[in-house]
């Protein structure tokens, strides 16, 4: 299917973020890709195919994490670049490390917004929440990010 050759790598870089390791990434995209063919009928409207394949995504690395009850930390030699525009390793590292100490939810809302630009109404839809617990959860998670970065001496206020 050519749209899920086009997606692949957002699929693969939203499953790494729950997961932290290459192997279990690599098996929430085989996964996805099982349910989406197998669940491609249910899907209603064709222009938000991205949409459910990130949901689909999602819903499976939660699953897997649930399951496997265990903490990897994050191996930034197995890392796409998150947010390095300007090449400073360090606060790269260190925004990975406080996207880690996010919850599920906390990290789902966050990737959604800056990652693929969703809206709120979006987010909301996808993770079956109001628009205004998606807002609540979004502005939560960002001073949550801020107080770590802080500690971290990373940024100032």
């Amino acid at each position: 299917m050519k749209l899920m050759k086009e997606y692949e790598n957002d699929i693969y870089r939203t499953a790494y973020v729950y997961t932290k390791n290459e192997a279990d990434a690599l098996d929430i995209v085989q996964e996805t890709v099982f349910q989406s063919y197998s669940k491609v009928n249910n899907l209603r409207n064709p222009q938000y195919f991205k949409t459910w394949l990130i949901k689909i995504t999602i819903n499976s690395a939660i699953d897997l994490v649930r399951k496997k009850k265990n903490i990897t930390h994050l191996k930034p030699e197995y890392t796409d670049n998150l947010g390095e525009d300007d090449g400073n390793i360090t606060l790269s590292i260190t925004l990975r490390g406080v996207i880690e100490n996010l919850n599920e939810q906390e990290k789902s809302i966050v990737l959604l917004k800056y990652y693929y630009g969703y809206t709120f109404k979006e987010i909301a839809d996808i993770l079956r929440v109001p628009t205004s617990t998606a807002k609540s959860v979004l502005y939560r998670s960002l001073q949550k990010m801020r107080e770590d970065m802080k500690e971290d001496d990373v940024c100032e206020r």
